[in-house]
């Protein structure tokens, strides 16, 4: 795979889309450091694994999630090598038979395609439909890694900053929940 060197300051803007040039702008005022990579889009764990080496930082996992009306959406951050069973998260948040959220509902809210989730989106949901909602795992990782609307890019974020920083300038508050890795045996 094709990585960029890393770049530590906001890159070269030429040809990236209005949605990723707000999220640099989005860091530089808000005092987030900027050190990413540009990449072929990140699709398969392999190429994440690549991204996580280059960056010293674990992709974040993002899941864009809904209830079966689909009238209630959610945005979950969770440690990326961490597996998801939606009945674990179901009874925390009182949501019965949670799903994935269409594409459709992904650009009308966050304005992100399939692939591209990231909670740099949120800064797109004026109406602040999409709830955030938090791995206590993810809490425990020193940085990890977001796309930046696009996944053809990776910035390494400090969780610190994520959640005093990044989470307030997107005017969010966020639940945490605990779920277990379903990979490992529950006690």
């Amino acid at each position: 795979m094709n990585i960029s060197a890393p770049f530590t300051c906001t890159p070269d803007l030429t040809g990236r889309l209005n949605k990723e040039i707000r999220v640099y702008k989005l860091f530089e005022e808000n005092s987030i450091p900027i050190y990413g990579v540009d990449h072929a889009p990140a699709d398969t764990m392999e190429i994440c694994e690549e991204i996580e080496g280059t960056l010293g930082a674990e992709i974040c996992k993002n899941l864009f999630l809904c209830n079966a009306q689909a009238t209630c959406f959610y945005l979950l951050l969770m440690p990326g090598k961490k597996a998801f069973k939606t009945k674990f998260l179901s009874k925390q948040i009182n949501s019965s038979r949670l799903s994935f959220g269409s594409a459709e509902n992904m650009e009308k809210y966050l304005e992100i395609t399939p692939g591209s989730v990231s909670i740099t989106g949120l800064m797109n949901d004026k109406e602040k439909a999409v709830k955030l909602l938090i791995d206590k795992d993810l809490l425990g990782l020193y940085e990890i890694g977001v796309h930046p609307s696009i996944n053809t890019s990776t910035l390494k974020i400090t969780t610190s900053d994520l959640i005093n920083k990044l989470i307030p300038a997107l005017g969010r508050s966020y639940t945490v929940v605990d779920l277990p890795d379903p990979n490992k045996e529950i006690e």
